[in-house]
């Protein structure tokens, strides 16, 4: 705390006159903008009380937070404090990629886009600031960020020794799926022939390439832009004797019974898949089988699914487990399924 001079303004005037005083670099922009239910208090800078009186302003002594105390909350609330129409709608939180700042931003935000960029940009360091518009969408689940902030928008994402690459405004990126990306590195896959149908930029075949003890891992990605990152994620990783990069639709491998262990990292039509892991799946071999489902039904869905392709003898549930909120009763989860030798000798 700091003694301080302030500016005493009621509140229902004071966005003009605070974004007067700034103007004219009379306020003291390393101590904390205070309010009450009534007013402002704007600190002042010792040489312009006199400026700030002669204006018929109030003055009042008291204590103030310096700027290195303050939250990067608080020092972004005081310098739009002269804003009061943004009081209570902008972003409270944000996500780091790099040096790029993603919000989300209340749709009555827009008109000062520019202003809330530049703010977040100089308080958190970032060379760029996007707004996540609409989340993802698509078969491709493209994201909609807008850039109001900088130019830049291609970052690299440093997690659990993995670097991922990739380009904010058009790759997804989940961070909520980070403790999967974990359990994916975790998994004792020593020798085993591995396919990732939906690798995007290399999500978990990353992780599960570098640590798990893999022979092989095949990931497959549609995406043309997903793609490129993929293969530099790769290289850039250390992965090229590990990793076969393949850009097709997963339905055009080929390859009968020959993976030990299936990726399905996809949501909402996982399902329609499901017919091409069986083909490709060894007897005895694991399908991480990812999907949503209402939180109160998900084991007898996912029972459903497989009843539906192989048969209730064919498969054993090993392991769900919820990997993330995704609507409202919705969750994101994964079934570990170990699917029987049995099931496989039907169909040769």
């Amino acid at each position: 705390m700091k003694s301080v001079t302030f500016a005493k303004l009621p509140s229902d005037t004071a966005g003009p006159l605070i974004r007067d005083l700034m103007c004219r670099n009379y306020v003291d922009l390393h101590a904390k903008i205070g309010k009450d239910d009534g007013f402002r208090y704007v600190p002042i800078l010792p040489d312009h009380l006199d400026d700030v009186r002669a204006m018929g302003m109030d003055l009042m002594d008291g204590e103030a937070h310096t700027l290195d105390r303050r939250s990067p909350q608080e020092k972004i609330h005081d310098i739009l404090a002269s804003y009061p129409e943004l009081d209570g709608i902008i972003p409270e939180k944000w996500e780091y990629v790099g040096d790029i700042v993603i919000v989300r931003m209340d749709p009555r935000c827009e008109p000062y886009r520019e202003l809330i960029g530049r703010t977040y940009a100089e308080v958190l360091g970032a060379k760029t600031v996007c707004a996540d518009v609409r989340g993802v969408s698509g078969e491709f689940r493209q994201p909609s960020m807008d850039v109001i902030y900088g130019t830049e928008t291609e970052s690299v994402r440093l997690e659990n020794g993995i670097h991922y690459g990739f380009d904010v405004t058009k790759v997804m990126f989940a961070s909520g799926n980070t403790d999967e990306r974990m359990r994916m590195r975790n998994q004792d896959c020593t020798g085993e022939t591995v396919v990732d149908m939906f690798a995007g930029i290399g999500y978990f075949t990353l992780p599960l390439a570098k640590y798990s003890g893999a022979r092989r891992v095949f990931a497959c990605e549609k995406n043309p832009e997903s793609y490129e990152f993929l293969c530099k994620n790769i290289i850039n990783n250390g992965l090229q004797d590990i990793v076969i990069p393949i850009l097709s639709d997963n339905r055009n491998l080929l390859g009968i019974h020959f993976a030990d262990r299936i990726l399905m990292g996809y949501v909402q039509t996982t399902s329609e898949f499901l017919p091409k892991a069986l083909s490709m799946i060894r007897p005895g071999g694991m399908i991480h089988y990812h999907d949503t489902f209402y939180i109160h039904e998900y084991e007898d869905r996912i029972r459903s699914v497989f009843d539906s392709a192989c048969g209730s003898d064919g498969y054993e549930i090993v392991k769900i487990r919820e990997v993330k909120s995704y609507a409202p009763s919705v969750s994101h989860y994964v079934a570990d399924i170990r699917i029987r030798p049995s099931r496989q000798s039907l169909t040769q």
